[in-house]
């Protein structure tokens, strides 16, 4: 399979969010919220947008808290960490308003305990810096956020990750696979792994395996016939192609 990433829709509107937030009037609302299932690509997204531009990219743990926030991005920013969480933030937020760096926090769920008190030291970077500031969560984090006013008022925009359609799942076959994939075959991924992106990789590596084998010419319904594309985790099974209803 090829190593490369695909811009999907998900991924366009992602960066119609960006620019949006970039053209925003209020200086201090310079956050974005994305949101959605898991399995839709978000963090591939975020990890690839954060490598291209340069920007902070910080996975959150279920134990952060502020003075651990401030550790985890010293280390990223390879910044002395040393001192109190007062030094730190005042080094932290010189380099980061200095240089205009965006921030990436991926799974900020884990950021809402003891009321947000993370989210809140990422709200004093945002206001500060005017930088801009990406927080990413599950389907729910947006519910969740809107308790805190201080935060959501800075919000500008919240983008949400659907599942890969049927386009999206043919463009992710056509350009990450070594074999042609017939739409059928396409439509068939896109159904059985329910839009999820990481389920289509895998489906992509079947199909790629069984057109290799093959020798060559795109690979059709029938040729994948009897192998599982993708696995049902809650029945246990494995989702097994049957053409014709079979």
């Amino acid at each position: 399979m090829k190593k490369h990433f695909v811009k999907t829709a998900n991924y366009r509107r992602f960066v119609d969010g960006i620019q949006t937030v970039e053209a925003r009037g209020a200086a201090e609302a310079s956050m974005m919220l994305v949101h959605g299932n898991a399995g839709y690509g978000k963090s591939e997204t975020l990890d690839h947008w954060s490598t291209q531009t340069d920007a902070i990219y910080l996975r959150a743990n279920v134990d952060w808290t502020p003075k651990y926030f401030l550790i985890e991005l010293a280390k990223f920013l390879r910044t002395d960490p040393s001192g109190s969480s007062e030094k730190l933030f005042a080094r932290l937020l010189a380099k980061i308003a200095g240089e205009q760096i965006p921030i990436v926090i991926d799974e900020a769920d884990h950021c809402l305990h003891n009321n947000a008190a993370v989210l809140e030291k990422v709200r004093d970077f945002a206001d500060r810096s005017e930088t801009l500031v990406i927080l990413a969560g599950m389907e729910k984090i947006q519910g969740k956020i809107a308790r805190h006013d201080q935060i959501s008022s800075r919000i500008a925009r919240a983008v949400e990750f659907l599942p890969a359609t049927i386009d999206d799942t043919q463009q992710l076959c056509d350009e990450l696979c070594e074999v042609k994939v017939h739409p059928q075959l396409a439509a068939e991924i896109q159904k059985a792994s329910a839009g999820r992106v990481r389920e289509i990789m895998n489906a992509i590596a079947v199909v790629e395996r069984a057109g290799l084998k093959k020798g060559g010419g795109i690979v059709t319904l029938q040729d994948v016939e009897g192998l599982a594309l993708t696995h049902d985790w809650q029945a246990r099974k494995p989702r097994v192609v049957r053409v014709g209803g079979k």
